[in-house]
């Protein structure tokens, strides 16, 4: 089914599968459904993430230790979606456990498990040839990274292959929580919708109620990572890991205040 944003603004929300554990993913991102969030990137943990910060780092040595590998995730994906039908759901991974696994076998996998896209955060717009028949054959949004320092050729060739919506980088650098959100990041979105009419998500540094206010004035999603791999490594370590999906239900509820109370 298409990826939609049922709320303004819209949530995306990433998790590491296998972190704590493949049970606990699934009950985690169903949690977050039920709490309101759009998409669920379901991350697939790799030993070499050059784009993540300590984090997720440590969330997918945890998830690796404990054997999770990309057959794995898409088996907790089919989970997920026979239980919450209408959610958008979308595999993240860097290219590398995507070519081990192959190339075709991964595109039918992942649709046959209900993914609704794809995000390789490595795979670059210039060699996505392949890549892109193989999603397309099987209806999987192929969703790309624009950055800031993109120049406007590069965005304009990311949107003409983007479905699904266009995860735009807040700021240059590595995933973490941030006081605020970059001035990059409008200007940026601004750039991108000269070219297309997809919904724009916001990540990197999203972390609180108030960056999402932020990012609903020029955006449609704002995308959230490394905050709630944080809470799940948190209330996993002091209260276990059945405390997981509560805590970040709790969080996400808190994502939503209405603006008036965030300009106190």
């Amino acid at each position: 089914m298409p990826i939609r944003f049922d709320h303004k603004p819209g949530l995306v929300v990433y998790v590491t599968a296998g972190d704590p554990s493949l049970n606990a993913t699934r009950e985690i991102a169903i949690a977050a459904i039920d709490a309101g969030v759009d998409v669920i990137e379901l991350g697939v943990p790799f030993s070499d993430p050059l784009a993540d910060g300590p984090i997720i780092q440590r969330a997918s040595e945890r998830a690796l230790t404990r054997g999770t590998r990309l057959k794995d995730v898409l088996a907790v994906a089919r989970e997920i979606r026979a239980a919450r039908p209408a959610a958008g759901l979308v595999v993240f991974s860097y290219l590398n456990p995507i070519l081990r696994y192959g190339l075709r076998e991964f595109a039918s996998d992942a649709s046959a498990a209900g993914a609704d896209g794809v995000l390789a955060t490595d795979m670059i717009v210039e060699e996505a040839g392949e890549y892109l028949s193989e999603l397309d054959r099987v209806k999987l949004a192929p969703i790309f990274l624009a950055a800031p320092t993109s120049p406007d050729h590069r965005l304009e060739a990311i949107t003409k292959v983007s479905k699904g919506f266009v995860y735009a980088i807040s700021r240059v650098g590595i995933t973490g929580t941030q006081k605020s959100v970059a001035d990059d990041a409008r200007a940026l979105v601004a750039r991108i919708r000269r070219w297309t009419n997809l919904p724009v998500a916001v990540g990197f540094g999203i972390s609180n109620a108030g960056h999402v206010a932020q990012v609903a004035e020029f955006a449609d999603a704002a995308v959230i990572g490394s905050a709630v791999v944080e809470l799940i490594e948190r209330a996993t370590s002091e209260r276990g890991p059945d405390a997981a999906p509560a805590s970040v239900a709790g969080f996400i509820k808190g994502l939503r205040l209405p603006q008036a109370a965030l300009a106190r």
